[in-house]
């Protein structure tokens, strides 16, 4: 289980991008976090396995003070909770396999994974990674040859890399148009049901009512609203979001089976 208590993160300048938020994700959940750009999604999901630091509050992962770790306990920490991001964040010039065993840092000897000598074992990982999210005919192609949705498939094979429970999904679809983030989101779903907790933060209200098992509303860095994703009726939509807000959304499609 997870636990955020009485979290804040005030950034140089002033700016303060959470308040006081707490709140617990049980395991094998699927939580969604909406609100609006700059309310807070990305650096709540980033303060979690601090790569921002709470400015105060505590974050407990089964009973372990996350935001009190040492860095060798914070490494092995990191090893539970995997990360998927918006801009993918890999290495373009890098084939598929090479960006997918990057996901194995946290388990491998440095000096030799600064070489690029991964393990027998570690490439069988890798391939069945990529072979969950359906590019295993990829593995030996360039990252930047690949489409916006491939690319993020590749981002979440290299976060299975680390054998997570967790999988934080910073606005994993925001760049893809409606059938890929229902491709995506379908892959995350999917392991979702195999036993990982999910957290993701979206936009689209369609996409939260499909996906979600329970929802977190962020509005200026505070805490909103916590409940069902049924309960994100249109007048919720606009105490989040804002009265002059429209409510946008993707694009019915059915995710394969």
């Amino acid at each position: 289980m997870l636990r955020i208590e009485h979290l804040n993160k005030v950034y140089p300048g002033g700016t303060q991008a959470l308040k006081d938020v707490s709140f617990e994700v049980q395991d094998g959940e699927f939580l969604v976090v909406i609100g609006l750009s700059g309310s807070g999604k990305s650096t709540l999901l980033r303060c979690i396995n601090r790569l921002i630091e709470p400015t105060s509050g505590k974050i407990y992962w089964n009973d372990t003070d996350i935001t009190a770790a040492s860095p060798a306990e914070l490494l092995q920490i990191r090893r539970n909770i995997g990360m998927v991001f918006q801009q993918f964040n890999l290495v373009k010039r890098s084939s598929v396999m090479n960006n997918v065993l990057c996901g194995r840092l946290g388990y491998a000897n440095p000096w030799l994974s600064l070489l690029g000598i991964w393990s027998p074992a570690d490439h069988q990982r890798a391939l069945k990674a990529l072979e969950r999210v359906g590019i295993a005919d990829k593995a030996g192609s360039r990252a930047d040859a690949l489409s916006g949705g491939q690319q993020q498939r590749v981002g979440i094979a290299r976060a299975l890399m680390q054998e997570p429970r967790i999988i934080l999904a910073d606005e994993p679809v925001a760049s893809l148009d409606p059938v890929l983030s229902h491709s995506i989101l379908h892959y995350l779903e999917l392991l979702n049901k195999e036993g990982l907790t999910v957290i993701c933060s979206l936009h689209f209200l369609d996409l939260v009512h499909r996906y979600a098992t329970r929802v977190i509303a962020l509005k200026d860095g505070v805490n909103v609203f916590e409940g069902l994703p049924s309960a994100i009726d249109r007048a919720k939509f606009k105490e989040v979001y804002g009265e002059d807000a429209q409510e946008v959304r993707a694009e019915s499609f059915e995710a394969p089976a």
